[in-house]
């Protein structure tokens, strides 16, 4: 039978902050639930990392055991997502706002023979002022991010009725 996985002895900072991220608002639900399971079993030193994890809303019972031995090998840090792989940004954050401000003034204003932006036009002048290129899909998906969308030509903010 194998051996059970114990929480390690918690500092009284660590459980200080345990206990605020376990049923923080403002943290991720992600952290939370993290915090959660072991929270739950320093309240119950005989409930299995398992048993844990499926109380703080983990579906699969191997959740627990991963986030007890991430917390008793890194403290409140291994509660946290750690780097993923991928591919890095093409474009950094100043294009994404050169865009947005772009996106934002009268196309006529600069010199361009639109009344509003159409994607190309958007696109176009983009190329000519930054000398970036942008996918369609991406200057859809940075105006979606920024609350802003087309409607019939046109670009406003986005609101809530």
């Amino acid at each position: 039978m194998p051996r059970q996985l114990k929480l390690r002895p918690l500092s009284d900072e660590e459980l200080v902050a345990i206990k605020a991220l376990a049923s923080a608002e403002v943290e991720s639900d992600v952290v939370a639930r993290r915090a959660k399971v072991i929270a739950a079993m320093y309240v119950d030193p005989h409930l299995t990392a398992s048993e844990a994890g499926l109380r703080a809303g983990f579906r699969s019972p191997q959740m627990g055991p991963i986030w007890v031995r991430r917390f008793n090998a890194e403290g409140i840090a291994g509660l946290g997502d750690r780097e993923r792989p991928g591919r890095a940004p093409v474009h950094g954050p100043e294009i994404r706002r050169a865009l947005i401000t772009l996106a934002l003034q009268k196309p006529e204003d600069l010199g361009y023979p639109y009344d509003s932006w159409p994607l190309k036009g958007l696109q176009r002048a983009l190329l000519d002022l930054e000398g970036v290129y942008l996918s369609d899909s991406t200057i859809w998906t940075w105006l979606d991010e920024e609350g802003l969308c087309w409607r019939q030509q046109s670009l406003w903010p986005e609101m809530d009725l």
